[in-house]
């Protein structure tokens, strides 16, 4: 039978996806542009235009696991409140930046509205279990649009008005996003509880940072982003001065071509999902990632190039999709939250390395230097990854528990057919499963907490 959503939980996905996509826009804009016009700045080298490129991830990435945490505590709302007004007064403070210091500021203030994790934890008080995973892959292609529409309005704004008027518009998506949180989306009328599948959990930290298959995985983002950050230090200036591409022309180029990588990765995503062929199609992606990298600085004809991205982003956008679903089949039972939070900051770790450092070396050695760590990164990933075990396709259950559970709790459950994993975590009255759904008996597992449930 399937899943409906009442129009209570419709409206929450969309105004949160809303509100995610707005902000992330507002970041994205940055990426093809910033370097184009990175001269009009007091002080620019390529190093500093590079930190300045990623110096968001650098605060994003420490704040948003203690933002979520703070959100458990004093509420959702607020907390994304407060994220959302540093990143409005960050992007304002970019928008009059005359130095690059000021600019680096500006982007790091704009990270430090992290409200990713509070988001996703809003998300989970206000719509169902079943509808949980919807409800996240809503906001995910959310993202993905985002994307792809910021590489389009990126050079066309900032043709038009500088970077300022980029991170102007950025400022007033923030305001907007302010707007959706009070009058659309939904408030919680409950105390937010922690939920280990959406927020990082302080105690599980330690444990999730010792998984070697997660561990691989956050290397995975890290590299991910590191070199998408460097080609975007390298790639605009390259379409412009070599290729002969106007700045405000640029969009012509991103969008046909993130259009054709989408549409060419989805048939491997449905090979390596539903044919549960995940390892190889994954080790083959990010092979192809390393081969455009490793071939951008030998070729200099247009089609050339373009081939080169249209195989970046075609490989990048199969290699974002896998990553999250891969940790969510390798996270332990109750500790998908933490596991995701701790990817995520490995992702915007990577964004401030690839930019940072990324700019450094561009400064010293130039384009095939850029490529060469680029490259020499994603080869260290690749061998990395050939270690992986392939992903057991299991699912994530929660079961909520009325009352305090017998000792035979845990062995019931475990006794049922298709059950890998069982945490029982009576605090917050909920027992977490990861389980085969193709094998387990939904009923079976509900019908064992209701007999193994002891009256208080």
């Amino acid at each position: 039978m399937p899943i409906v959503q009442a129009p209570f939980e419709r409206r929450t996905v969309v105004s949160l996806a809303l509100l995610y996509a707005f902000r992330m826009l507002g970041l994205f804009m940055v990426l093809p542009v910033l370097t184009l016009y990175g001269d009009d700045y007091r002080h620019a080298t390529p190093l500093l235009l590079g930190l300045a490129l990623g110096a968001y991830g650098f605060s994003q990435a420490l704040l948003q696991i203690p933002f979520g945490i703070l959100s458990d505590r004093i509420g959702r709302k607020p907390v994304i409140t407060v994220g959302l007004l540093v990143f409005t007064l960050g992007s304002v403070v970019a928008a009059q930046a005359d130095s690059v210091y000021e600019l680096v500021l500006g982007r790091l203030l704009q990270g430090g509205g992290a409200i990713a994790g509070a988001v996703m934890a809003l998300l989970a008080d206000l719509t169902a279990e079943e509808n949980r995973t919807k409800a996240m892959a809503t906001i995910g292609g959310a993202i993905g649009v985002s994307f792809s529409l910021a590489l389009v309005i990126g050079p066309l704004l900032a043709n038009w008005g500088g970077l300022a008027a980029v991170f102007w518009l950025t400022a007033a998506l923030g305001l907007v996003g302010l707007w959706i949180v009070w009058q659309l989306v939904p408030t919680v009328q409950r105390p937010p509880r922690r939920r280990r599948e959406v927020g990082a959990v302080p105690e599980l930290i330690r444990q999730v940072l010792a998984n070697r298959e997660l561990l691989r995985l956050n290397l995975g983002i890290f590299v991910l982003h590191f070199v998408l950050m460097a080609l975007f230090l390298v790639m605009p200036q390259r379409l412009e001065a070599d290729l002969g591409i106007a700045r405000g022309d640029h969009w012509y180029v991103y969008l046909p071509l993130l259009a054709g990588a989408f549409a060419a990765m989805l048939p491997f995503i449905i090979i390596a999902e539903k044919r549960r062929q995940m390892k190889p199609v994954f080790l083959g992606a990010i092979a192809l990632l390393g081969l455009a990298l490793a071939a951008q600085p030998w070729v200099s004809s247009l089609f050339a190039v373009l081939a080169i991205l249209f195989v970046f982003f075609m490989a990048f956008n199969l290699l974002e999709a896998s990553l999250p679903s891969l940790v969510s089949k390798i996270a332990p039972a109750g500790g998908k939250g933490t596991a995701t939070s701790i990817y995520a900051s490995c992702q915007f770790f990577g964004a401030f390395a690839g930019g940072a450092l990324g700019g450094w070396v561009f400064q010293v050695g130039g384009l095939p230097a850029v490529s060469a760590v680029a490259v020499g990164l994603v080869l260290l990933w690749w061998l990395a990854a050939v270690g992986m075990r392939p992903p057991r396709y299991l699912a994530s259950v929660l079961i909520p528990l009325k009352g305090k559970v017998s000792d035979r709790f845990s062995e019931e459950l475990y006794a049922v057919p298709g059950v890998a994993e069982v945490v029982v975590v009576e605090s917050e009255g909920t027992a977490y499963l990861k389980v085969d759904p193709r094998v387990v008996d939904r009923k079976r597992l509900s019908s064992i907490a209701e007999q193994c449930v002891l009256a208080r």
